[in-house]
Protein backbone atom coordinates (compact mmCIF):
# COMPACT_ATOMS: atom_id res chain seq x y z
CA UNK A 1 0.00 0.00 0.00
CA UNK A 2 1.46 3.36 -0.92
CA UNK A 3 1.44 6.07 2.19
CA UNK A 4 2.30 8.87 0.95
CA UNK A 5 -0.30 11.54 -0.43
CA UNK A 6 -0.76 14.59 -2.03
CA UNK A 7 -1.12 18.03 -0.13
CA UNK A 8 -3.03 19.86 -2.33
CA UNK A 9 -3.19 22.92 -0.19
CA UNK A 10 0.41 23.48 0.33
CA UNK A 11 2.45 25.24 -2.69
CA UNK A 12 5.65 27.12 -2.96
CA UNK A 13 8.05 28.86 -5.28
CA UNK A 14 11.00 27.28 -6.10
CA UNK A 15 14.22 29.24 -6.99
CA UNK A 16 13.68 29.99 -11.04
CA UNK A 17 15.16 31.97 -13.85
CA UNK A 18 12.99 33.49 -16.67
CA UNK A 19 13.09 35.48 -19.64
CA UNK A 20 10.17 36.62 -21.65
CA UNK A 21 9.79 34.17 -25.21
CA UNK A 22 10.59 36.03 -28.99
CA UNK A 23 7.24 36.10 -29.59
CA UNK A 24 6.52 37.96 -26.76
CA UNK A 25 3.02 40.27 -27.36
CA UNK A 26 3.52 43.71 -27.52
CA UNK A 27 3.41 45.72 -24.57
CA UNK A 28 4.29 42.67 -22.06
CA UNK A 29 8.01 43.01 -21.28
CA UNK A 30 8.99 42.94 -17.64
CA UNK A 31 5.72 43.21 -16.10
CA UNK A 32 4.49 39.98 -17.37
CA UNK A 33 7.52 38.16 -16.83
CA UNK A 34 7.71 39.17 -12.99
CA UNK A 35 4.04 38.43 -12.58
CA UNK A 36 3.63 34.99 -14.54
CA UNK A 37 4.77 32.84 -12.45
CA UNK A 38 4.57 29.12 -11.29
CA UNK A 39 4.57 26.99 -8.40
CA UNK A 40 5.37 23.63 -7.63
CA UNK A 41 3.40 21.06 -4.83
CA UNK A 42 3.28 18.98 -2.86
CA UNK A 43 6.10 21.05 -0.83
CA UNK A 44 6.81 19.63 2.79
CA UNK A 45 10.19 20.64 3.71
CA UNK A 46 12.29 23.55 2.49
CA UNK A 47 11.90 23.94 -0.94
CA UNK A 48 11.53 19.84 -1.62
CA UNK A 49 8.30 17.92 -2.63
CA UNK A 50 6.67 14.95 -1.48
CA UNK A 51 8.11 11.57 -3.50
CA UNK A 52 5.58 8.82 -4.71
CA UNK A 53 2.78 11.07 -5.35
CA UNK A 54 1.56 13.29 -8.68
CA UNK A 55 3.77 16.41 -9.05
CA UNK A 56 1.93 19.46 -9.90
CA UNK A 57 2.79 22.99 -11.14
CA UNK A 58 0.30 25.76 -10.71
CA UNK A 59 0.06 28.96 -13.12
CA UNK A 60 -0.07 32.31 -11.05
CA UNK A 61 -0.48 35.49 -12.64
CA UNK A 62 -1.42 33.36 -16.03
CA UNK A 63 -2.39 30.04 -17.64
CA UNK A 64 0.32 27.13 -18.65
CA UNK A 65 0.37 26.44 -22.26
CA UNK A 66 2.99 23.60 -22.08
CA UNK A 67 4.99 22.16 -19.52
CA UNK A 68 8.24 19.72 -19.73
CA UNK A 69 9.51 17.70 -16.75
CA UNK A 70 12.88 15.75 -17.05
CA UNK A 71 14.79 13.70 -14.83
CA UNK A 72 18.15 12.23 -14.31
CA UNK A 73 19.06 11.30 -17.87
CA UNK A 74 16.81 13.61 -19.19
CA UNK A 75 13.70 10.82 -18.75
CA UNK A 76 10.48 12.51 -19.36
CA UNK A 77 7.60 12.81 -16.48
CA UNK A 78 4.62 12.69 -18.62
CA UNK A 79 1.69 15.11 -17.30
CA UNK A 80 -1.56 17.01 -18.82
CA UNK A 81 -2.52 20.65 -18.60
CA UNK A 82 -5.98 21.79 -17.22
CA UNK A 83 -8.35 22.54 -19.55
CA UNK A 84 -8.32 26.24 -17.77
CA UNK A 85 -5.06 26.45 -17.67
CA UNK A 86 -4.56 26.61 -13.93
CA UNK A 87 -2.61 23.71 -12.97
CA UNK A 88 -0.22 20.89 -14.97
CA UNK A 89 -0.58 17.18 -12.81
CA UNK A 90 1.75 14.60 -13.78
CA UNK A 91 0.86 11.30 -14.51
CA UNK A 92 2.69 9.02 -12.85
CA UNK A 93 4.48 9.59 -9.66
CA UNK A 94 7.58 11.39 -8.53
CA UNK A 95 10.44 8.92 -6.66
CA UNK A 96 12.56 9.61 -4.30
CA UNK A 97 15.75 11.75 -3.76
CA UNK A 98 15.25 12.99 -6.81
CA UNK A 99 15.84 16.28 -8.89
CA UNK A 100 13.54 17.20 -11.89
CA UNK A 101 14.00 19.96 -14.26
CA UNK A 102 10.82 22.27 -15.19
CA UNK A 103 10.41 24.11 -18.11
CA UNK A 104 7.29 26.01 -18.74
CA UNK A 105 5.68 28.65 -21.04
CA UNK A 106 2.67 30.11 -19.13
CA UNK A 107 0.05 33.27 -20.87
CA UNK A 108 0.41 36.25 -19.20
CA UNK A 109 -2.54 38.04 -18.02
CA UNK A 110 -2.15 40.77 -20.66
CA UNK A 111 -1.47 38.35 -23.26
CA UNK A 112 2.19 37.96 -23.15
CA UNK A 113 4.25 34.46 -23.19
CA UNK A 114 6.66 33.76 -20.55
CA UNK A 115 8.99 31.30 -20.30
CA UNK A 116 10.14 29.69 -16.61
CA UNK A 117 13.01 27.11 -16.24
CA UNK A 118 13.62 25.95 -12.36
CA UNK A 119 14.37 23.01 -10.67
CA UNK A 120 12.24 20.28 -7.94
CA UNK A 121 13.66 17.63 -5.60
CA UNK A 122 11.71 15.18 -3.73
CA UNK A 123 12.57 13.96 -0.30
CA UNK A 124 14.64 11.28 0.46
CA UNK A 125 13.13 8.18 2.56
CA UNK A 126 15.38 8.76 4.87
CA UNK A 127 13.70 12.25 5.77
CA UNK A 128 10.05 10.76 6.05
CA UNK A 129 8.05 9.36 8.34
CA UNK A 130 4.79 7.56 7.90
CA UNK A 131 2.26 4.90 9.39
CA UNK A 132 0.46 2.41 8.60
CA UNK A 133 -3.43 2.05 9.22
CA UNK A 134 -5.33 -0.87 9.26
CA UNK A 135 -8.76 0.28 8.09
CA UNK A 136 -9.40 0.90 4.16
CA UNK A 137 -12.04 2.78 1.87
CA UNK A 138 -15.50 1.25 1.99
CA UNK A 139 -14.95 -1.61 4.61
CA UNK A 140 -17.03 -2.96 7.13
CA UNK A 141 -15.81 -3.67 10.19
CA UNK A 142 -16.78 -5.58 13.65
CA UNK A 143 -17.68 -3.31 16.32
CA UNK A 144 -14.84 -3.71 18.50
CA UNK A 145 -12.23 -2.71 15.81
CA UNK A 146 -10.15 0.33 16.87
CA UNK A 147 -8.16 2.58 14.06
CA UNK A 148 -4.40 1.87 14.91
CA UNK A 149 -1.57 3.73 12.83
CA UNK A 150 1.70 2.63 13.29
CA UNK A 151 4.71 4.57 12.51
CA UNK A 152 8.10 3.46 10.65
CA UNK A 153 10.11 5.94 12.66
CA UNK A 154 9.73 7.14 16.26
CA UNK A 155 7.41 9.76 16.54
CA UNK A 156 9.39 12.51 18.87
CA UNK A 157 6.59 14.69 19.38
CA UNK A 158 3.32 12.51 19.29
CA UNK A 159 1.51 15.72 20.38
CA UNK A 160 2.26 17.31 17.35
CA UNK A 161 1.12 14.18 15.32
CA UNK A 162 -1.79 13.40 17.06
CA UNK A 163 -3.04 16.66 16.51
CA UNK A 164 -3.08 15.97 12.95
CA UNK A 165 -5.03 12.87 13.44
CA UNK A 166 -8.80 12.66 13.61
CA UNK A 167 -11.95 9.99 13.94
CA UNK A 168 -15.67 10.98 13.81
CA UNK A 169 -18.54 9.34 13.24
CA UNK A 170 -22.14 9.60 12.66
CA UNK A 171 -23.72 9.24 15.49
CA UNK A 172 -21.09 10.40 17.35
CA UNK A 173 -19.17 9.20 20.60
CA UNK A 174 -16.74 9.23 23.02
CA UNK A 175 -13.13 8.33 21.74
CA UNK A 176 -9.72 8.80 22.82
CA UNK A 177 -6.57 8.06 21.17
CA UNK A 178 -4.36 6.92 23.31
CA UNK A 179 -0.35 5.67 22.76
CA UNK A 180 1.53 2.83 22.96
CA UNK A 181 4.68 0.68 21.32
CA UNK A 182 3.39 -1.89 18.90
CA UNK A 183 5.20 -5.73 19.75
CA UNK A 184 7.82 -5.02 17.49
CA UNK A 185 8.82 -1.81 19.54
CA UNK A 186 7.31 1.13 16.62
CA UNK A 187 5.62 3.97 18.25
CA UNK A 188 1.44 3.01 18.13
CA UNK A 189 -1.46 5.16 18.55
CA UNK A 190 -5.09 3.57 18.80
CA UNK A 191 -8.24 5.23 18.55
CA UNK A 192 -11.24 3.52 20.31
CA UNK A 193 -14.56 4.59 20.89
CA UNK A 194 -15.76 4.42 25.35
CA UNK A 195 -18.22 1.43 24.09
CA UNK A 196 -18.27 -0.33 21.49
CA UNK A 197 -19.42 1.14 18.01
CA UNK A 198 -23.04 0.87 17.62
CA UNK A 199 -23.82 -1.13 14.52
CA UNK A 200 -24.57 0.54 11.29
CA UNK A 201 -22.30 3.47 12.52
CA UNK A 202 -19.92 5.32 10.12
CA UNK A 203 -16.89 6.51 10.63
CA UNK A 204 -14.33 9.02 9.30
CA UNK A 205 -10.73 8.52 10.17
CA UNK A 206 -8.52 11.54 8.74
CA UNK A 207 -4.75 11.73 8.79
CA UNK A 208 -2.91 14.81 7.69
CA UNK A 209 0.69 14.65 8.41
CA UNK A 210 1.81 16.73 5.35
CA UNK A 211 4.35 18.81 6.57
CA UNK A 212 4.41 17.60 10.12
CA UNK A 213 7.58 18.10 11.90
CA UNK A 214 8.56 15.05 13.91
CA UNK A 215 12.59 15.83 14.93
CA UNK A 216 14.67 15.87 11.71
CA UNK A 217 12.01 13.95 9.90
CA UNK A 218 8.85 15.53 8.15
CA UNK A 219 5.00 13.86 7.45
CA UNK A 220 4.20 13.55 4.04
CA UNK A 221 0.39 11.48 4.48
CA UNK A 222 -2.87 12.89 3.72
CA UNK A 223 -5.92 10.51 4.31
CA UNK A 224 -9.32 10.24 4.66
CA UNK A 225 -10.81 6.90 4.78
CA UNK A 226 -14.23 6.02 5.40
CA UNK A 227 -15.91 2.85 6.72
CA UNK A 228 -18.74 1.53 8.37
CA UNK A 229 -19.85 -1.07 11.63
CA UNK A 230 -21.57 -4.41 10.38
CA UNK A 231 -23.92 -6.04 12.72
CA UNK A 232 -22.75 -6.46 16.31
CA UNK A 233 -21.34 -10.16 16.77
CA UNK A 234 -19.86 -10.89 20.17
CA UNK A 235 -17.92 -14.10 21.17
CA UNK A 236 -17.66 -15.18 25.17
CA UNK A 237 -15.47 -18.12 25.84
CA UNK A 238 -15.74 -19.31 29.56
CA UNK A 239 -12.87 -21.80 30.13
CA UNK A 240 -14.18 -22.97 33.20
CA UNK A 241 -17.30 -24.30 31.61
CA UNK A 242 -15.12 -25.05 28.12
CA UNK A 243 -17.59 -23.07 25.84
CA UNK A 244 -17.82 -20.89 23.12
CA UNK A 245 -21.37 -18.37 22.73
CA UNK A 246 -21.69 -16.29 20.06
CA UNK A 247 -24.28 -13.51 20.10
CA UNK A 248 -25.59 -11.18 17.27
CA UNK A 249 -27.13 -7.55 18.33
CA UNK A 250 -27.15 -9.09 22.20
CA UNK A 251 -29.25 -12.41 21.06
CA UNK A 252 -27.42 -15.34 21.97
CA UNK A 253 -27.15 -17.37 18.58
CA UNK A 254 -25.63 -20.57 19.76
CA UNK A 255 -23.30 -22.00 22.34
CA UNK A 256 -20.53 -24.55 21.37
CA UNK A 257 -18.35 -26.89 23.51
CA UNK A 258 -14.66 -26.08 23.20
CA UNK A 259 -11.23 -26.65 24.26
CA UNK A 260 -8.69 -23.69 25.74
CA UNK A 261 -5.51 -23.60 27.16
CA UNK A 262 -4.02 -25.99 29.14
CA UNK A 263 -1.87 -25.34 32.63
CA UNK A 264 1.08 -22.96 32.09
CA UNK A 265 -0.62 -22.79 28.69
CA UNK A 266 -4.04 -20.69 29.36
CA UNK A 267 -5.96 -18.77 26.89
CA UNK A 268 -5.34 -15.23 27.46
CA UNK A 269 -8.36 -13.53 29.96
CA UNK A 270 -10.11 -10.61 28.44
CA UNK A 271 -10.98 -9.09 24.77
CA UNK A 272 -9.44 -9.69 21.69
CA UNK A 273 -10.43 -9.33 18.08
CA UNK A 274 -10.77 -11.00 15.21
CA UNK A 275 -7.43 -9.54 13.41
CA UNK A 276 -8.20 -12.42 10.23
CA UNK A 277 -9.08 -15.51 9.02
CA UNK A 278 -7.84 -18.14 7.18
CA UNK A 279 -9.47 -21.45 5.36
CA UNK A 280 -6.05 -23.31 6.11
CA UNK A 281 -2.27 -22.71 8.38
CA UNK A 282 0.44 -24.37 8.88
CA UNK A 283 0.97 -24.40 12.88
CA UNK A 284 4.27 -24.56 14.45
CA UNK A 285 5.07 -24.08 17.63
CA UNK A 286 8.26 -22.58 17.12
CA UNK A 287 6.91 -19.48 15.73
CA UNK A 288 5.78 -18.49 19.32
CA UNK A 289 8.37 -19.93 21.28
CA UNK A 290 7.65 -23.26 22.33
CA UNK A 291 10.08 -25.57 21.66
CA UNK A 292 10.75 -29.52 23.67
CA UNK A 293 8.62 -31.89 24.81
CA UNK A 294 5.51 -29.54 23.72
CA UNK A 295 6.32 -28.75 20.41
CA UNK A 296 4.25 -29.19 17.66
CA UNK A 297 3.99 -29.08 14.04
CA UNK A 298 0.48 -29.28 12.79
CA UNK A 299 0.55 -29.01 8.60
CA UNK A 300 -2.84 -27.68 7.82
CA UNK A 301 -5.00 -26.64 10.67
CA UNK A 302 -8.55 -25.26 9.35
CA UNK A 303 -11.23 -22.89 9.72
CA UNK A 304 -8.51 -20.26 11.80
CA UNK A 305 -9.62 -16.81 12.80
CA UNK A 306 -6.51 -14.63 14.41
CA UNK A 307 -7.17 -13.06 17.70
CA UNK A 308 -3.57 -11.97 18.69
CA UNK A 309 -0.06 -11.54 16.79
CA UNK A 310 1.46 -13.91 19.76
CA UNK A 311 -0.81 -16.82 18.14
CA UNK A 312 -4.27 -17.11 19.92
CA UNK A 313 -6.58 -18.45 17.27
CA UNK A 314 -9.66 -20.03 17.05
CA UNK A 315 -9.71 -23.19 14.85
CA UNK A 316 -10.61 -26.99 14.24
CA UNK A 317 -9.13 -29.31 16.42
CA UNK A 318 -9.72 -32.76 15.70
CA UNK A 319 -6.20 -34.37 17.30
CA UNK A 320 -9.07 -33.08 20.93
CA UNK A 321 -12.15 -34.84 19.78
CA UNK A 322 -13.61 -36.21 23.05
CA UNK A 323 -12.08 -33.15 25.19
CA UNK A 324 -14.31 -30.19 23.82
CA UNK A 325 -16.13 -29.16 26.86
CA UNK A 326 -14.63 -31.25 29.40
CA UNK A 327 -11.21 -30.87 29.34
CA UNK A 328 -8.28 -27.69 28.20
CA UNK A 329 -5.77 -29.35 26.50
CA UNK A 330 -4.22 -26.68 24.08
CA UNK A 331 -1.58 -24.36 24.24
CA UNK A 332 -4.04 -21.63 24.12
CA UNK A 333 -5.64 -21.56 21.05
CA UNK A 334 -9.78 -22.13 21.25
CA UNK A 335 -10.24 -25.44 19.79
CA UNK A 336 -13.33 -27.11 18.17
CA UNK A 337 -14.60 -29.90 16.12
CA UNK A 338 -14.40 -29.56 12.53
CA UNK A 339 -18.24 -29.01 11.92
CA UNK A 340 -18.29 -25.93 14.83
CA UNK A 341 -14.84 -24.32 13.86
CA UNK A 342 -16.19 -24.13 10.47
CA UNK A 343 -19.73 -22.76 11.94
CA UNK A 344 -17.79 -19.82 13.95
CA UNK A 345 -15.28 -18.75 11.08
CA UNK A 346 -18.40 -18.05 8.76
CA UNK A 347 -19.98 -15.90 11.21
CA UNK A 348 -17.18 -13.60 12.21
CA UNK A 349 -15.27 -10.84 10.55
CA UNK A 350 -12.55 -8.22 11.39
CA UNK A 351 -13.29 -6.40 14.08
CA UNK A 352 -15.45 -8.35 16.32
CA UNK A 353 -14.71 -9.17 19.89
CA UNK A 354 -13.49 -12.39 21.66
CA UNK A 355 -14.08 -11.95 25.09
CA UNK A 356 -11.96 -15.04 26.83
CA UNK A 357 -13.62 -15.20 31.03
CA UNK A 358 -12.36 -17.22 34.31
CA UNK A 359 -8.84 -17.63 32.53
CA UNK A 360 -5.89 -15.89 34.23
CA UNK A 361 -3.14 -13.45 32.14
CA UNK A 362 -5.45 -10.74 30.88
CA UNK A 363 -4.14 -9.86 27.13
CA UNK A 364 -2.45 -6.51 27.16
CA UNK A 365 -3.47 -3.17 24.67
CA UNK A 366 -0.78 -3.85 21.96
CA UNK A 367 -0.97 -7.64 21.78
CA UNK A 368 -3.73 -7.22 18.80
CA UNK A 369 -6.05 -4.74 19.78
CA UNK A 370 -6.30 -5.32 23.50
CA UNK A 371 -7.13 -2.12 24.58
CA UNK A 372 -10.14 -2.97 25.75
CA UNK A 373 -9.34 -4.11 28.64
CA UNK A 374 -7.61 -0.77 29.86
CA UNK A 375 -10.12 1.09 32.07
CA UNK A 376 -11.53 4.37 30.42
CA UNK A 377 -9.30 6.98 32.71
CA UNK A 378 -6.30 4.85 32.03
CA UNK A 379 -6.81 4.52 28.25
CA UNK A 380 -7.56 8.07 27.61
CA UNK A 381 -4.45 9.47 29.67
CA UNK A 382 -2.27 7.79 26.57
CA UNK A 383 -3.71 10.75 25.17
CA UNK A 384 -0.58 13.04 24.30
CA UNK A 385 -3.00 15.52 24.88
CA UNK A 386 -4.64 14.74 27.48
Amino acid sequence: MTLTACSQGASASSPESSSASDDAKPGGGDASKASATVAVAPVVKGEKVIADEPLVVTAKGGKLTSVTVTGPGGEALDGKVSADGATWTSAHDTAYGTTYTLKTRLTASDGAKVSRSTTVTTVTKDEIFVGTYNVNQGQKVGVALPVSVVFNKPVHDKAAVERKLSVTSTPAVEGSWSWMKDRDGKDRIDYRPREYWKPGTKVKFTMDLAGVKNGDLVGTQKREIDFTVGKAVTTTVDVVNKTLTLSENGKAVRTIPVSTGKKTFETWNGTMVVLSKVPTIRMNSATVGIFGPEAYDLGAVKWDVQLTPSGTYTHAAPWNEGKFGKVNASHGCIGMSDADAKWFYERVNYGDPVTVVKSVDTVVPNNGYGGWNVDWETWTKGSALA
